[in-house]
C-alpha cells in the first residue's frame, strides 16, 4: 500500500490529502486560519498558523487514511501564489506577518516604478507587469520597514519565499531552502527566459540575492521531513503554485489547451508550449510547469471576482440562503430583462487591469428582482471570461477553436457552465474531479517517485464529467457581449 500526500495551501485554509495508487484521495483534513487587515487594502497572514494548519492537517489526513509516514512515497505541495514571507535562516522566525497576494499597499511603489520607466524591462524579462499583486514590490516594502534588514539578508541571515519555500523549508527542518519554477515566476524578481534570478531586477529593487531560494523543477528531490514531525522521514518530491497545479491536474499538456478555475476569482491559463508570448493586450506571461529542466510556457488572465460575486449576493444583500440556490433563481429569471453586474469590487482584473474601477450594476426596471440579479451575477463570470478568452485569442492565433477545461466550485453549475460555453462560443468541458489543484500536486510528486505515470499516460486518464456545447444564437451572443463592454465601459469612466 503506497500512497502520496498533497498539501494544498491556500488563501483562506490549509489542506492534506492522502491519494492512493489509483490518484484517487482516500482522506483530507483541513483546517482554516485567520485574515487579517491591518489597514484599508492591505491582507496579511501569521506563517506561524500557516505552518501549524499545514503539520495539522498532515497528520489529521494520514490518521484518517490510516496510514504511518513509512507507507508514503512523497509530499507535493501546491500553494497560494505571489504571498510573501521573510523569515530568520537560522530559527525560522518570521520578520513579520505575511503579505497576501491581495494586499494592494505597495501601489504607489509600484506606479512611481512605472513613471521612471521601469515596467518595460520588467515585463520583458518577467512576464509580469508592474503591480502589487507580485511579490517583489512586498519584500522591498518589508526589507524597508525593518531598520537592518536589508543587511541581515545580505549577510544571509534572513531569507525570502512564498509560501511553498516556508514550508520546504520548516518541513526538512531548516536543511533546504528551495522554490520551483512556477512559483519563482510571479515574484517580479524572475527571468523567465534565462530561468535565473533577475540580478538587475534586485538591484533595482534593492533586493540581496543572497536571501532568495534555490530554483527547481516541480517534480524533483527538495529534501526530506524531519523524522519528528511524522514518525519518519517522508521525500517532498513536487511543488506548484496553485493555478499550475490545477493546469497540470487538468493535464493540459499540450500546446492550445486552456483551463479557467472558477473559486473566489477565476484564473484561466493557456499553454504555449516552448514559446513564451508576449501579451499585446496586458494578459501575464508566465510559467505553467518545468519538467527535466525545460520550461513549458503559458498566458494568464486573472478575474478579481468570480464566486465572491455570489458571496455577495447572499452575504451583502441576501438575495439568496445559500450559494447553490442562485442557479434555480437564474433559471426563472424575466428574458425580457437585461441586468448586468459588472462585479468590480475591488477593481478589474486582466486585461483592464484597472485598479480604480468599481462595481456597477446596469438595466435596473421597477420589476427587477432576485431572479434578475442571480441571473446577472452568474453571467458576470461568463462575460469577463470572454473577455480574457478575446485577449489570449489576439495574443495567440493558436487558441483558436480550443475547448476550455474547467474546474472549481462553480464549474459545478451547469446553467453557468452552459452560458460560459454560449457567450464563448466554444466547448466547456468540465472534468471528473473538480478539485483539480491538490490533484496535480500529487501527480508531480507521485510520478518523480516512480508511483505514478508520465505526462501522456496522466492525460488519457483525465476524464470527462460533461461537455457543455453552445446553443446561444450568434446575434444574441454580439448583442449580449456588446451591452457588457457598455457597461465595463462606464465602470471605468466614473
Amino acid at each position: 500500500m503506497t500512497r502520496i500526500l498533497a498539501i494544498d495551501q491556500g488563501t483562506t485554509s490549509s489542506r492534506a490529502i492522502v491519494f492512493d495508487e489509483a490518484l484517487a484521495p482516500v482522506a483530507t483534513d483541513q483546517r482554516e486560519f485567520t485574515q487579517h487587515f491591518p489597514a484599508s487594502g492591505w491582507v496579511e497572514h501569521d506563517p506561524g498558523e500557516i505552518w501549524s494548519t499545514v503539520r495539522e492537517t498532515c497528520r489529521g489526513a494520514m490518521k484518517k487514511a490510516g496510514v504511518t509516514a513509512d507507507r508514503i512515497a512523497g509530499i507535493g505541495i501546491t500553494n497560494q501564489r505571489e504571498t510573501t514571507l521573510v523569515w530568520d535562516a537560522a530559527t525560522g522566525a518570521p520578520l513579520d506577518r505575511a503579505i497576501v497576494w491581495q494586499d494592494r499597499r505597495t501601489a504607489d511603489m509600484c506606479r512611481a516604478l512605472r513613471e521612471e520607466g521601469h515596467e518595460e524591462t520588467i515585463t520583458a524579462r518577467t512576464g509580469l507587469l508592474l503591480d502589487p499583486y507580485f511579490s517583489g514590490t512586498k519584500l522591498r516594502w518589508l526589507l524597508d520597514r525593518h531598520a537592518g534588514a536589508r543587511d541581515r539578508a545580505a549577510r544571509g541571515e534572513l531569507l525570502f519565499g512564498t509560501v511553498d519555500s516556508f514550508l520546504i523549508w520548516h518541513l526538512t527542518g531548516g536543511r533546504v531552502h528551495a522554490t520551483d519554477a512556477t512559483n519563482a515566476s510571479r515574484t517580479l524578481l524572475y527571468d523567465i527566459h534565462r530561468g535565473a534570478w533577475s540580478e538587475e531586477i534586485c538591484d533595482l529593487l534593492d533586493i540581496p540575492m543572497k536571501m532568495l531560494p534555490e530554483v527547481r523543477d516541480c517534480a524533483a528531490d527538495y529534501g526530506t521531513t524531519d523524522p519528528d514531525l511524522f514518525g519518519a522521514p517522508i521525500p517532498i518530491l513536487g511543488v506548484a503554485g496553485d493555478q499550475q497545479a490545477a493546469t497540470i491536474g487538468q493535464a493540459c499538456f499540450a500546446p492550445g489547451m486552456m483551463k479557467a478555475t472558477y473559486g473566489t476569482g477565476c484564473f484561466a491559463l493557456l499553454n504555449t508550449g516552448s514559446e513564451a508570448v508576449r501579451s499585446r493586450n496586458r494578459l501575464l506571461t508566465t510559467i505553467a510547469y518545468q519538467l527535466d529542466g525545460t520550461p513549458t510556457y503559458a498566458l494568464e488572465g486573472s478575474i478579481f471576482v468570480a464566486g465572491a460575486v455570489v458571496q455577495w449576493l447572499r452575504d451583502g444583500l441576501g438575495i439568496v440562503e445559500a450559494a447553490k440556490k442562485t442557479q434555480a433563481l437564474a433559471e426563472t429569471a424575466d428574458p425580457e430583462q437585461d441586468v448586468i453586474i459588472v462585479p468590480a469590487f475591488t477593481g478589474l482584473g486582466a486585461p483592464h487591469w484597472d485598479a480604480q474601477a468599481r462595481g456597477a450594476v446596469f438595466g435596473l426596471t421597477r420589476a427587477t428582482g432576485r431572479a434578475e440579479m442571480a441571473r446577472a451575477a452568474l453571467q458576470s463570470v461568463g462575460f469577463q471570461t470572454r473577455d480574457l478568452f478575446e485577449a489570449m485569442r489576439a495574443d495567440w492565433t493558436a487558441s483558436t477553436g480550443a475547448v476550455l477545461r474547467v474546474d472549481g466550485g462553480m464549474s459545478a453549475s451547469d446553467w453557468t457552465m452552459q452560458f460560459l460555453s454560449d457567450i464563448l462560443d466554444a466547448p466547456v468541458d468540465r472534468p471528473g474531479v473538480l478539485e483539480t489543484t491538490a490533484l496535480g500536486a500529487a501527480w508531480l510528486a507521485g510520478m518523480q517517485a516512480g508511483v505514478y505515470p508520465g505526462c501522456e499516460a496522466f492525460a488519457e486518464s483525465w476524464a470527462l464529467d460533461r461537455r457543455f456545447e453552445p446553443d446561444m444564437d450568434p446575434d444574441t451572443r454580439d448583442a449580449a457581449y456588446a451591452r457588457w463592454q457598455r457597461a465595463v465601459a462606464a465602470t471605468r469612466s466614473v
